[in-house]
């Protein structure tokens, strides 16, 4: 038996080796709240949606799959939650049973196998009647296959006969074997037989004569031939414990996958109760193919930020349909940044199959997600930031696959505005020529306004807006890039009035213009 609730005919790799980036991409967009919202408190929840959200699909029809058992999952809400709690309540009798395996005696795995199927019969039970009461609720053709699955090989017969069998299997009459005489008259081709069927009439059983037979009897002392005895025994029934406890082993399986591929979507559920709860819209997104340019959204906002804030973070709306390149500028403390991760989570989650935070989203699926943010002074001074701005960014080109997706924000700002600009240029051109979609947050004027004029790739240019008095309004509107960041509006909110001292030796495009945005 097999879920199959994340991939239509496959499971998921819950085993898998932490990807090259994916500590990057949890630093840069702060994926960490939303693994914790998912969880909600749970740590198995927690782990389970770290393995999964990274994993971003590539494949259209892989992401519709996943979108539909989703939206079943949100209409039947406490239906899931219950299946949920069934595969919990299994893996809790395996982990109380007494289970040996398949390393220990064959005597002692057949008991110990025969004891957890017994265990397990009433929660496949369970299983059974919530499918056969919800059969015909759930439209996805996840769900639809996992009830039919479970109604066809649960069937009554099923539990009738395994009844029976681990019946027999207790061997509360003794234990038939077969064997042959081999070389030096040695036993081998040891089998274990089905008991003789007894006859239904008491009375003719009672005075029924047995079947010829050569009996013998081990003396209450006698070790050594209890000892054999015991090794007949387990040459009988090594087979038959080995096919049981492959069975337990399969059952015990088939709910870890079914807790674990549930736990994913319980997490969905979980963020998108919190962000309703805060009042903030949810959609299912429209995907695309990756070949598209796709990328049209209203009122998207940060959801990390929405689940810190108490208050309801600004969103922004934008048609980027047909675009290869967005550019993003102005003043500081703008928006940019949290405008350029709400972009990123946003790709992630469509990617992972889920909601977005947006009352609509659409765009082009992306082969690869990559991120390039400004860090902090290197602490063990191995180099500067420069230097390690150049490192971080050889590792993406290393990696670097057609019809990607790149998220740079503030790059090469710890170096001077030519050669940031130059270098920025290049690295951008490189990237559009390489089919790889890319969002850029700038301080850069240089580089900004030389893709502004320039008209060989399809582009989109934001601004944060701000206005005549210096307030931000933390949206983003489409406008060409401006020569200053109005880095003196920080100044004079933190000295006052006084003039500032890069507007006095230099103008507004000065250095006190490239204050980091927060």
């Amino acid at each position: 038996m097999k879920a199959y609730l994340l991939y239509g005919a496959s499971d998921f790799p819950w085993r898998r080796d932490e990807f090259w980036n994916e500590r990057t991409l949890n630093q840069d967009l702060e994926l960490d709240t939303l693994y914790r919202a998912m969880a909600a408190g749970d740590e198995y929840l927690y782990n389970t949606v770290r393995k999964v959200v990274p994993v971003s699909l590539s494949d259209l029809d892989d992401i519709l799959y996943r979108q539909a058992v989703l939206k079943d999952c949100i209409e039947h809400e406490p239906i899931v939650r219950q299946l949920y709690a069934i595969a919990v309540e299994a893996l809790e009798v395996e982990r109380k049973s007494f289970y040996w395996g398949l390393t220990a005696s064959p005597s002692s795995v057949l008991h110990s196998a025969r004891d957890l199927v017994q265990a397990f019969l009433g929660v496949l039970g369970k299983l059974r009647r919530v499918a056969d009461d919800n059969v015909g609720q759930f439209q996805s053709p996840g769900f639809r296959r996992f009830y039919a699955m479970i109604r066809e090989e649960l069937t009554d017969d099923y539990f009738v006969t395994i009844t029976r069998c681990l019946k027999e299997l207790r061997f509360n009459d003794g234990v038939l074997i077969s064997a042959k005489t081999g070389r030096g008259n040695k036993g081998e081709q040891y089998v274990l037989r089905k008991p003789h069927e007894k006859d239904p009439n008491f009375f003719k059983r009672l005075f029924a004569k047995g079947p010829p037979s050569r009996t013998f009897h081990i003396p209450d002392r006698d070790e050594n031939g209890a000892r054999a005895l015991s090794e007949l025994e387990a040459r009988g029934v090594n087979h038959v414990a080995n096919a049981l406890a492959q069975s337990a082993d399969h059952i015990k399986s088939f709910f870890f996958m079914l807790r674990a591929e549930l736990g994913f979507y319980l997490g969905c559920l979980n963020m998108r109760n919190e962000l309703l709860r805060r009042g903030m819209p949810v959609c299912i997104p429209v995907p695309y193919p990756v070949a598209e340019r796709k990328h049209r959204y209203r009122q998207l906002y940060d959801v990390s930020l929405a689940l810190r804030l108490e208050q309801t973070p600004v969103a922004n709306d934008a048609d980027a349909n047909g675009k290869d390149l967005i550019v993003v500028t102005g003043a500081n403390q703008g928006g940019k940044s949290t405008f350029l991760r709400s972009i990123g989570i946003a790709q992630i989650l469509l990617q992972a199959g889920m909601f977005v935070g947006a009352s609509e989203f659409e765009a082009n699926l992306a082969k690869a997600i990559f991120t390039h943010y400004k860090r902090e002074e290197d602490a063990t001074m191995h180099g500067g930031k420069f230097d390690e701005e150049l490192k971080r960014m050889s590792e993406v080109v290393d990696h670097l696959v057609e019809n990607g997706f790149f998220l740079s924000n503030e790059s090469f700002a710890s170096t001077n505005e030519r050669e940031g600009s130059q270098i920025g240029r290049q690295i951008v051109d490189a990237l559009l020529d390489h089919h790889v979609k890319v969002v850029l947050v700038t301080h850069l004027f240089t580089l900004a306004n030389g893709l502004y004029e320039e008209d060989s790739h399809p582009k989109m240019f934001l601004r944060a807006e701000r206005r005549d008095d210096g307030v931000r309004t933390f949206r983003l509107v489409e406008a060409e890039p401006l020569q200053t960041s109005f880095g003196q509006d920080l100044y004079r909110q933190i000295f006052g009035d006084a003039q500032p001292v890069g507007e006095a030796l230099s103008g507004e495009s000065g250095m006190l213009s490239r204050v980091d945005e927060t």
